[in-house]
């Protein structure tokens, strides 16, 4: 692919512009994200997101927009966009937009009259801060520019009205000012490269700003915002200007350099691989204790245990650093409670709701031993670890967690779903898939495999004498309780008698893992099953469309997109179980069907999330996207089925085929 370049036909285009986003992280918790043409349509856009630690530490939007103004021979062009109440677009400075790409950085570019002016946007690294960089490019004579920013100071789950209680005071810093609108907040300072920048201060609420997506979301979308003054420079041709937000007072006469050194660091962007690449950065959240997180999803998601397992070994690949792996799990850890990860949360705000997480810890780990070959140094620092999940399955744990006589898991708790169809619509689980899931099993059997393995390696002979007669008796008693040779595939999950033969997706898994309790010849069955009925270019459904409950499309508020989030929604994230298992299956017949597969997201980074890829898409065609923007385990898995191609090749061509 080459860089990624939308002409003035497209930007100017709102039914377009609109409905592509764009993100920026700074590796520290700190982001940016807004829509194409940079008119906000959710809550949770805005130019400076950043945990409050002293609030809640969780995610707030600080800084909305900084709307700029071009004023030349006293006439003003105004370069924002904004929708406000009943639809109305003011100012609409969309229309001077001529160009926007990506190559090392996202670069929006303006021409107006004799005047033309680049706006690139990048996040240091290393200080924290957001730093816009305007270029001017062309123009006959010097212009004056002016900055308004538009101040939100809330939780990005929520939005501002306004009111009395607003801190309008500001603070002078070099070359710059600083803002803290409400007690226990960061200040915001905003700071230019120029020294001549004068401050003009003037609080003035901006009224019933309309977030679209929203609406459509079926949230509340009308927003109050403040500005607090305005900045005003002059710029001439040939004149670059660097502009900080930051929770921190900044050097600004290092900006430029600063911006400089950022920008040696990204690649460009103009290769498939490496935009995957780039997009599996911006999950990973280092903490001030060094710790490290994995955020779900952008712009809504948290840190997601489950989520965090199944995309990790995916992201590492992606950014090729094998440290950062150790240290997410090492970061993971220390929220382990009987036995249990958290499914959302961590330390005092964990919620223990997940039986899968577990079990996709040990498969995680797994993939880092046969890509690193260090299982002794695994087990000797996790096996207490391992161990102690294993007994507190085994002996049961929260949540009616539990090992079965049969040797299997049962999971079950009223009001909730465990596994990872967890949508409740008005408190009762829309897929509880109560009993024993097909899935957790098939992992469940996989892990403690995987750990004798381990055992075996370093001869611990204590696990092996503890663990062995239990994984010998899960394979039939699994097959007698999932398989049916007449239907010809699994069960999804059986609760007593009750078995649920629904063709869904958590069947793949139990093909796709190294440890299998089916099969080879029931694994072709349920991949050709799941193939016919569950495969779409962008995953799999959740749900067969020959299913009474199948649900065509992801849309509508809250209610209509839970009952349809696993009732047939598309997930990109289990695509790459079906390659593994598809390739270990089939072989070197099928490697051009895969890399049909892979290379078919390429269009997906510039149709929803520009270099993302999105957490769902529709089950029917076209397939549209939804859900998050930018969603860690679709980014991870993308890249996990190049790995599997390549290593498929590269075993084909050890044997000589």
């Amino acid at each position: 692919m080459e860089k990624i370049v939308f002409d003035r036909e497209k930007l100017i285009n709102l039914s377009y512009s609109l409905n592509r986003e764009f993100l920026r992280t700074n590796g520290k918790g700190v982001y940016a994200t807004t829509s194409l043409c940079l008119c906000n349509t959710r809550k949770y856009h805005g130019l400076f997101i950043a945990p409050q630690k002293n609030v809640d530490d969780e995610f707030h939007v600080l800084l909305s927009s900084l709307d700029e103004t071009i004023i030349q021979q006293d006439i003003p062009f105004h370069l924002a966009l904004h929708r406000y109440k009943n639809g109305v677009y003011y100012p609409k400075g969309h229309k001077y937009l001529t160009n926007y790409k990506v190559g090392k950085t996202a670069q929006h570019t303006y021409s107006l009259a004799d005047i033309q002016i680049t706006k690139e946007f990048i996040f240091s690294q290393k200080q924290g801060n957001l730093i816009i960089k305007y270029s001017v490019e062309k123009c006959d004579k010097p212009f004056k520019i002016q900055f308004n920013p538009l101040l939100a100071f809330r939780s990005r789950h929520t939005l501002t009205k306004s009111n009395s209680n607003v801190n309008t005071n500001y603070d002078v810093v070099p070359n710059g000012v600083g803002f803290c609108l409400y007690e226990n907040y960061d200040n915001l300072f905003i700071q230019f490269s120029k020294d001549d920048v004068e401050y003009n201060h003037n609080p003035m609420w901006y009224y019933d700003f309309e977030y679209i997506k929203e609406e459509e979301r079926g949230y509340d979308f009308y927003e109050d915002l403040i500005s607090m003054g305005y900045f005003q420079t002059t710029l001439k041709k040939g004149d670059t200007l660097y502009i900080s937000v930051s929770t921190k007072v900044e050097e600004t006469e290092n900006l430029k350099s600063l911006y400089s050194s950022e920008l040696r660091k990204l690649e460009v962007f103009d290769s498939f691989p490496i935009a995957l690449s780039r997009a599996a950065k911006k999950f990973f959240v280092e903490k001030d204790n060094g710790d490290i997180d994995i955020l779900a999803g952008y712009p809504w998601f948290g840190r997601w245990g489950r989520d965090s397992f199944i995309s990790l070994f995916g992201l590492c690949l992606g950014i090729n650093d094998f440290n950062v792996f150790i240290r997410v799990i090492d970061t993971l850890i220390k929220d382990v409670k009987n036995g249990l990860f958290p499914n959302i949360g961590s330390q005092d705000n964990s919620a223990y709701n997940s039986v899968d997480a577990p079990m996709w810890f040990f498969w995680a780990m797994q993939q880092y031993c046969d890509y690193t070959h260090k299982e002794k140094q695994v087990w000797k620092k996790y096996k207490d670890v391992f161990q102690g999940i294993l007994r507190s399955y085994r002996d049961g744990t929260n949540e009616n967690i539990r090992m079965m006589p049969n040797n299997l898991i049962w999971a079950q708790q009223e009001g909730k779903a465990l596994t990872w169809m967890d949508a409740i619509v008005n408190g009762n689980p829309v897929t509880q898939r109560k009993g024993m899931c097909v899935e957790i099993n098939a992992l469940w059997y996989n892990a403690i495999m995987f750990c004798l393995s381990l055992a075996r390696i370093s001869n611990d002979k204590a696990f092996i004498s503890e663990w062995e007669d239990i994984s010998m008796k899960i394979p039939e008693e699994f097959k007698n309780v999932f398989w049916n040779k007449s239907i010809g595939w699994l069960a999804d999950y059986v609760d007593g008698y009750y078995k649920d033969f629904s063709i869904r997706c958590n069947m793949i898994v139990a093909t796709s893992l190294k440890y299998r309790c089916i099969s080879n010849k029931i694994c072709q069955l349920v991949v050709d099953r799941v193939k016919k009925e569950l495969l779409t270019p962008f995953g799999l459904r959740t749900l067969s469309p020959t299913h009474s409950n199948y649900h065509q499309r992801y849309e509508g508020g809250q209610e209509e997109r839970d009952e349809a989030y696993h009732q047939g929604t598309v997930w990109v994230w289990l695509l790459s179980h079906f390659v593994e298992s598809y390739l270990r299956i089939y072989g070197v017949q099928v490697i051009e069907e895969c890399e049909k597969l892979y290379l078919g997201f390429e269009n997906a980074l510039t149709n929803y999330g520009i270099g993302g890829i999105a957490e769902v898409f529709d089950g029917n065609p076209p397939h549209k996207a939804g859900g998050s923007i930018y969603q860690a385990w679709s980014v991870s898995e993308v890249i996990r089925i190049k790995y599997l191609i390549d290593l498929e090749k590269s075993n084909n061509m050890k044997k000589g085929l």
